[in-house]
């Protein structure tokens, strides 16, 4: 298995918290002595992992994004694909919460949506496996985590998964910012996937099609539309909200 990359402070600490087991190596900028640093490098050394001190630039070539003078190589995260999915619906002991992305593209969406999802209590993420954003260091690094705690399902026709899932009893739930459905008065508890459109452009037409109903969120100002994580976030946590009560 090939190695990957999460940097950033919040990131890497995250990273110890959960899966100290996938870090492979620790590189800090030369120069660094800050509190929470030298807490992550005791941190790599407890859990016999080498820490390498380097110059600035080191870590400037090999990520791209604010590292803050930390990076750690990791074991790949794990993409699961569509023959786990059952597995991962047979080893749950309560009704499945699941969130489908189609077409979000943007890495920094993806790990968002990640880190909102965990949070929420997601039991998977669901992307097709084309035009969307992959599991690089920018997602895992806004993830924060979640990335090692949320199973992510790349699928290859998304269509046929969701009449999959359907056939399992799972509702579609899709959003659209045309529905005459508002999220607040619609039923959310069960066995559910929230399926969610990239910005702008929505579902594609054929997971639209797929889904069981469709649902928007009211808006008082004068935006039209949320960004994609953000709609997430509102639609995951109004779930949670329901499911709880």
């Amino acid at each position: 298995m090939s190695d990957d990359l999460v940097f950033g402070l919040h990131a890497v600490q995250s990273l110890f918290e959960h899966s100290p087991e996938k870090v492979l190596e620790l590189l800090i900028q030369k120069g660094r002595t800050d509190k929470r640093i030298s807490g992550l490098v005791d941190e790599a050394r407890s859990h016999g992992v080498t820490v390498r001190f380097v110059e600035r630039s080191r870590l400037d070539s090999k990520v791209e994004g604010v590292h803050q003078g930390i990076v750690a190589r990791v074991a790949q995260a794990k993409v699961y694909r569509e023959g786990d999915l059952e597995d991962l619906l047979n080893n749950l002991d309560e009704p499945p919460f699941l969130l489908i992305l189609d077409g979000v593209t943007d890495p920094h969406n993806l790990g968002a949506c990640l880190r909102t999802a965990d949070a929420a209590g997601v039991h998977a993420l669901i992307t097709p496996k084309d035009k969307s954003a992959s599991l690089n260091a920018t997602a895992r690094k806004v993830a924060c985590g979640a990335a090692e705690n949320v199973p992510l399902v790349q699928v290859t026709n998304l269509s046929r998964t969701m009449e999959w899932l359907k056939d399992r009893g799972i509702w579609m739930m899709g959003t659209a910012g045309e529905s005459a459905s508002d999220i607040y008065k619609t039923d959310l508890k069960g066995s559910l996937a929230l399926v969610m459109g990239a910005e702008g452009k929505g579902m594609r037409r054929l997971t639209r099609d797929k889904c069981d109903s469709l649902i928007f969120i009211p808006m008082a100002g004068s935006v039209s539309s949320l960004n994609v994580s953000v709609a997430t976030g509102v639609c995951l946590f109004e779930a949670v909200r329901q499911r709880l009560g």
